[in-house]
């Protein structure tokens, strides 16, 4: 099958339902917080929830760095169908927690789990895709993510019809189910093999894990682009942890109609926001170098309108308007990180480079989803969902003035 001239694209298949999976099972629990407060009292306090939240995000930016070094060593198959099934086995035993340290500490070994596969799976299908379908690749691939945040939108409605322990249960089976189909059908890309084989047998430095890491770190456009990467995922994270309930408190619903509501708007947007992202940048790439920058760019400028409507809008027009405002932005941001990233950093440490880059986004998004615990319980949410539009601006601006690549693809 790998020999396949369409296998590439098979690849981007098999990798978009685990990228759903990863952002379902973690999406779930912030539209269930009602349903599972009964249980667990702690839970009523939005500070705890925001405390839930935001350790999935600590662990999972500590890890992603050790994350990227390993995927850049290793088989790259066999680290995301194990990432899947530990994940989807931890989302199954959510469903047997009693307590919120029991939570708690599921939700840390989470992060850890889920943060193997992102590095991974986006230099595997770097590594299929060059030229002319590289950023269409990675957009599909991001649609994925959109879809799992939508359908764990619907945690709440499942929840509120069986159980919120059924719901956990259920999720966690496909998962484990959809590990043993990777087994059988995903490959490694052969070129990447090669180089690994070359590699050893010419000792070329692979003794320390840490050579990549010091080399990302010498190279200043490496540092404008975690930068680049990290501003936008506050806004990023804030959406995909507390639009459903700024949702319902500005619209004045039930959690059980908002998360449904928020993240189909954010996955629908977004999932057309990759897809026109994606198209834009590849073939604006062949006319001019800076293509996808620019494309990236664009996508920024939109969601900062989008976060002040947000904010500080109170009718279900204004309010859903600015979420697909928001979600074709940030996907025609999401669909070029990768892309760019390949027009500076090699193939040999393009997981590690990642690994970081998700570090740096995620703790990033850590820090805002505690910070917007805190401010929910002082009502205060939309103000702050307005504010994050000044720190979008400040990413744009450094973009646009410091990314100036010379190849599409750095060798």
């Amino acid at each position: 099958m790998k020999n396949n001239k369409y296998y590439p694209w098979i690849v981007v298949g098999l990798l978009w339902f685990v990228a759903l999976l990863n952002y379902m099972d973690r999406q779930m629990l912030s539209t269930m917080k009602e349903a599972m407060q009964v249980d667990i009292v702690e839970l009523q306090s939005a500070t705890n929830f925001g405390r839930l939240m935001a350790i999935f995000l600590w662990i999972y930016g500590l890890v992603s760095p050790m994350a990227g070094m390993i995927a850049d060593r290793l088989n790259r198959k066999w680290l995301i169908v194990g990432s899947l099934f530990v994940w989807s086995t931890v989302t199954y035993g959510m469903g047997y927690a009693e307590t919120f340290d029991q939570l708690y500490w599921l939700r840390a070994l989470m992060g850890v789990s889920e943060a193997l596969y992102i590095p991974a799976g986006l230099s595997l299908i770097a590594d299929w895709h060059k030229d002319k379908s590289r950023s269409l690749a990675i957009g599909i691939h991001m649609t994925g993510l959109y879809t799992g945040q939508a359908i764990g939108g619907f945690g709440a409605t499942v929840a509120a019809a069986y159980n919120w322990h059924t719901t956990f249960h259920g999720f966690g089976i496909i998962g484990i189910v959809y590990a043993l189909v990777l087994m059988l059908f995903l490959h490694e890309n052969k070129e990447h093999t090669e180089m690994e084989k070359i590699a050893r047998s010419a000792n070329e430095e692979r003794t320390s894990p840490f050579r990549g890491l010091s080399l990302l770190l010498g190279n200043i456009a490496f540092w404008v682009i975690l930068f680049y990467f990290a501003v936008p995922s506050l806004p990023g994270w804030a959406t995909k942890n507390w639009l459903p309930t700024l949702f319902a408190e500005s619209l004045g619903i039930p959690m059980s109609e908002a998360g449904p509501i928020s993240t189909i708007t954010i996955a629908v947007s977004s999932f057309i926001g990759v897809i026109v992202g994606g198209l834009l940048s590849d073939r604006w790439v062949q006319k001019n170098i800076r293509g996808r920058v620019y494309t990236g760019a664009i996508g920024l400028g939109i969601t900062i309108p989008a976060l002040m409507l947000l904010g500080f809008g109170h009718h279900l027009f204004s309010v859903v308007g600015a979420g697909l405002l928001f979600g074709i932005g940030f996907g025609m941001f999401d669909a070029n990180n990768m892309p760019i990233l390949c027009q500076f950093v090699s193939a040999k440490y393009r997981a590690t480079a990642y690994g970081i880059m998700n570090m740096t986004g995620v703790f990033a998004g850590a820090a805002v989803t505690d910070l917007l615990g805190k401010w929910t319980d002082g009502g205060r949410l939309g103000l702050g969902f307005a504010l994050l539009a000044g720190v979008v601006l400040l990413a744009l601006c450094l973009q646009l003035y410091f990314l100036r690549p010379k190849t599409d693809n750095m060798e």
